[in-house]
């Protein structure tokens, strides 16, 4: 058993021996358990008595932004529950999904210093036990940008995560802005699968240059992180032009400001209704978002602004 002192507090690799001893969990108390079997997460969870249930699922390689998520969810609910997966059905390119950064026990330390309840962390075996053949419409939600780019990722993302809200049950469930798609692919899920579980979008945390905070941030070299910057200031500065130019204008300017660097490659920027995610042609709508999908190098970054709402 591992034990980690950090504020009196610890966590510890559960089995159903370790869990007969332990106290009756809560977010609010100094203790984390760290489940690997949905068997074990929902024993864990029946055990701690918690009337309100929060879930964050993540990918790992946590951030200042997933703990942003955290805290909400700890604050809001009597236990938290983060899920750390990385989910091979939503990645179309193997290379990608070979390079995602994982750091399982850094991440365990940091939800412990932060108040999580319980952790889960299954293997792949553990959550596809077989094949999930499941096939989810999500209709133009998912044939505008992120779609057509990466065909099978929003099946991918509902399967994973209507297991996540089948194994715990959560109330809430807290989900980052900056996949601002992902957000509303899953909200429409939860409507077609008629889950009973509120969605809550969570504003985009950045470092103090202005990048947004993002696990791939790690993979980025030295020179390559201070020139990802470059993409919350264009879409900051992009904001200033909604009076003299139109959509298109706008457009056009933000892929002008990447075309003549190399290490930039554009696979979209695209003004959309921040409801429906279609793309809009004037600024009369009352809810607008700029999303944005660029590689620096070898490494997808995404972002977005709210230009209206």
């Amino acid at each position: 058993m591992q034990i980690f002192n950090q504020k009196k507090s610890f966590f510890f690799e559960i089995n159903l021996l370790r869990l007969k001893k332990c106290v009756p969990l809560h977010s609010k108390l100094l203790v984390m358990i760290i489940a690997k079997t949905i068997k074990d997460l929902q024993t864990a969870i029946s055990k701690s008595g918690a009337k309100s249930i929060g879930l964050v699922p993540t990918m790992g390689a946590l951030h200042d932004g997933h703990i942003s998520l955290v805290t909400r969810c700890v604050k809001e609910c009597d236990l938290c529950v983060v899920s750390v997966f990385v989910n091979p059905t939503q990645f179309n390119d193997k290379g990608d999904l070979e390079r995602y950064p994982r750091t399982p026990e850094a991440d365990a330390a940091l939800l412990e210093k932060n108040g999580c309840g319980i952790v889960f962390m299954p293997s792949v075996e553990e959550m596809y036990p077989q094949e999930d053949t499941r096939h989810f419409n999500f209709g133009k939600l998912e044939q505008v940008m992120e779609g057509p780019f990466r065909p099978g990722h929003f099946n991918g993302v509902a399967q994973i995560v209507s297991k996540l809200f089948y194994a715990v049950k959560p109330q809430k469930a807290y989900f980052g802005e900056k996949d601002f798609q992902q957000v509303a692919i899953i909200k429409d899920m939860v409507r077609q699968l008629q889950i009973p579980v509120e969605i809550i979008p969570c504003p985009i945390v950045r470092e103090a240059s202005g990048l947004a905070k993002s696990s791939r941030n790690t993979l980025l070299s030295d020179a390559e992180r201070i020139k990802a910057v470059k993409i919350s200031q264009v879409l900051k500065e992009s904001v200033n032009l909604m009076e003299s130019k139109s959509v298109k204008e706008v457009i056009e300017w933000v892929n002008n400001q990447f075309s003549d660097d190399s290490e930039f490659r554009m696979d979209y920027y695209s003004i959309v209704d921040g409801n429906t995610l279609q793309p809009i042609d004037n600024w009369n709508n009352n809810y607008i978002v700029g999303c944005i999908a660029i590689y620096l190098g070898k490494i997808r970054l995404i972002d977005n602004i709210c230009y209206k709402k």
